[in-house]
């Protein structure tokens, strides 16, 4: 024969191995919802009577306040509510479980969580979108250096600064909404791979479960995680993006630049060292960052290899999603206190500006001139080596320094030696003027206002 009775092992340690229940039970409340859905279903195809259908109902919604503890010897929450319902109410919770495999109950759970979660994060998304449009528009006048390859690049507004995050953590909010669009598809009736035998009707019990849709495919209902690796992979890049940001705010922060200064609390002193104002939270961010990442890959890593079908493996990829979605939401409301409460320094910002963040304004002027721009840029940099070389600043130079480079610069030429003069030149869409960032402000309100 191709099977044989085994002897079975029963030892602690296996059973512990075994055992998901003490990260699982974090979604008692989902399988619970699930549950009790599924009671209406069977009653629907005459497996369970009216009155033992609603004596299921009425003892899973007792059930709600009671589930999730930590100490229950169990393989998992669903042999948890199973056990705990029977206590219940006796051998008539055992009909619960007809037709259905825990294969699609951990899908089914895993779903409603995330559902739920991922409008929570795009709800702290909204709070710190909200903290950058408030300083944007707090500090519109301000002038900062802009910097490319961590060079001073150009002048720019701090506004346009903080508004530019705004946009990414719009993007953000757009790939959790398209994480959720996939997930919202019901897989309870899937059985363990192959189907429902007793015909309930599934598009009913999407639609009492909060569902947009059913699974097409019962096999892939229960294979897939392509849901969870999605919610992973937007987590990821959005804990990228703050942590970018936590970045700009730790080095801004220090002596050497002063342009901005942590609240007390979010910035600690040192055990040893009296004058030192640490962004520990800002590092904590950055730090939590690399553990998001690693989640994305440890459950990519975990997929891939399988057979299709659900597989023991797929037990792993709880912890991952729940780290991640806990993480996500903490850093976006520390991040929303940070930029709530932060102060900047307006003078430090201007008086760091140096002279040769003009040099893209001057190559503009000569091709004002006809110069066409390559060879302005050309005339540009020997100018900008010739006055590093007699270290002097730019504005410093006489008129007829400038002139041994271009005949074409007059008088006027020291106006752009300006901050503001060269943040205002940048008018077009999507630029860095007082005009252009007021347009990304008010289209900031208006997505807000759309999405809250």
């Amino acid at each position: 024969m191709w099977y044989q009775t085994k002897k079975k092992l029963k030892h602690p340690l296996v059973e512990q191995f075994q055992s998901s229940y003490a990260v699982d039970r974090h979604l008692a409340q989902e399988d619970i919802a699930g549950s009790i859905a599924y009671a209406s279903a069977l009653k629907g195809v005459g497996v369970l009577s009216g009155k033992e259908a609603l004596s299921i109902r009425k003892n899973l919604a007792r059930l709600k306040s009671r589930m999730g503890g930590k100490k229950l010897s169990v393989e998992d929450i669903h042999t948890a509510v199973e056990v705990k319902l029977t206590g219940l109410m006796g051998a008539g919770a055992m009909k619960l479980h007809t037709g259905r495999s825990r294969n699609e109950q951990v899908a089914l759970d895993e779903r409603l969580y995330l559902k739920k979660e991922i409008g929570l994060i795009q709800k702290a998304v909204t709070g710190l979108q909200s903290a950058l449009v408030k300083s944007a528009q707090k500090y519109i006048g301000v002038v900062m250096p802009g910097y490319t390859h961590l060079q001073q690049a150009q002048p720019i507004l701090f506004s346009y600064y903080l508004m530019s995050w705004f946009f990414a953590l719009e993007r953000d909010k757009g790939r959790l909404a398209d994480c959720h669009k996939r997930l919202d598809v019901c897989p309870l009736g899937s059985g363990a791979l192959a189907g429902n035998a007793y015909r309930i009707n599934r598009h009913k019990l999407a639609r009492q479960l909060g569902f947009g849709g059913v699974s097409d495919n019962a096999l892939d209902a229960v294979s897939d995680r392509d849901f969870m690796l999605e919610t992973l992979s937007g987590g990821a890049i959005l804990m990228t993006h703050l942590s970018r940001l936590c970045e700009d705010l730790i080095i801004w922060s220090s002596a050497e630049f002063g342009f901005v200064e942590l609240a007390e609390g979010l910035a600690t002193s040192s055990s040893l060292m009296p004058q030192k104002h640490n962004p520990d939270a800002l590092e904590l961010v950055r730090g939590k960052t690399g553990r998001v990442c690693g989640n994305l890959v440890s459950l990519l890593t975990v997929m891939k290899g399988l057979p299709t079908g659900y597989n023991k493996d797929m037990q792993e990829d709880k912890e991952p999603v729940f780290d991640t979605v806990r993480t996500a939401k903490e850093c976006l409301q520390i991040l929303a206190l940070a930029v709530n409460t932060m102060r900047i320094f307006p003078a430090r910002m201007n008086e760091d500006i140096n002279s040769f963040i003009y040099a893209t304004d001057l190559a503009d002027y000569l091709v004002k001139q006809g110069v066409p721009f390559r060879q302005s840029h050309t005339i540009i940099s020997k100018l900008v080596h010739y006055a590093l070389s007699q270290e002097q600043p730019l504005m410093s130079l006489k008129l007829a320094k400038f002139k041994r480079f271009s005949r074409l610069f007059e008088d006027d030429v020291y106006k752009i030696f300006n901050p503001i003069k060269s943040v205002e030149s940048k008018d077009s869409y999507g630029g860095t003027s007082t005009n252009a960032v007021n347009k990304q402000i008010t289209t900031a309100i208006k997505l807000l206002s759309f999405k809250s």
